[in-house]
């Protein structure tokens, strides 16, 4: 399986294959056949969502190559963020206990964290075209240890995000 793919394209042969499989178009075919119908179409939506998004399209490959895809633990933390993660914490709690005067703070790390998780997205895309040349093990672990980083800087934002950003 590739990684590397276009969107637009994607999209176009997913609706292509869409309006062949609907079960609209089998209403007056066999028992047998509208079955397979939505069958397919069942198989075909699971497909392009796993698809669509490229950290699921990777996890899917990893998954299929036997790689562990658990959850991001503390100890993994990257070492690059040890301090940058020790002082959101700090603001993080100055926060919760009611002192505004950290929000700057946190408006900031927000804003490094997502720069952050632009170039770990770059950095995958270069990958996924590495493993569609060569389907190695190393790329695989190199692509495993970059979407547990960017799950890692994703939670840090997450939690940056329900501090700053009201609930609706």
């Amino acid at each position: 399986m590739r990684l590397a793919l276009s969107a637009g394209d994607l999209q176009k042969r997913f609706y292509e294959l869409s309006r062949a499989l609907h079960p609209d178009r089998f209403g007056r075919k066999s028992e047998r056949e509208r079955q397979y119908s939505l069958e397919a179409s069942s198989i075909l939506n699971d497909a392009w969502r796993t698809l669509r998004n490229p950290v699921a399209r990777a996890e899917y490959v990893l998954r299929q190559n036997g790689f562990d895809i658990g959850e991001q633990r503390s100890n993994n933390v990257p070492p690059e963020l040890l301090e940058e993660v020790f002082e959101l914490n700090m603001a993080l709690e100055e926060v919760r206990g009611g002192d505004d005067s950290a929000k700057p703070q946190l408006e900031r790390a927000r804003a490094q964290f997502g720069e952050m998780l632009g170039e770990v997205d770059k950095a995958l895309e270069g990958l996924f075209v590495a493993w569609d040349s060569q389907q190695d093990r190393v790329t695989l672990g190199a692509i495993r240890a970059l979407l547990n980083r960017r799950k890692y800087i994703q939670n840090l934002l997450s939690e940056v995000d329900a501090l700053l950003i009201p609930a609706a």
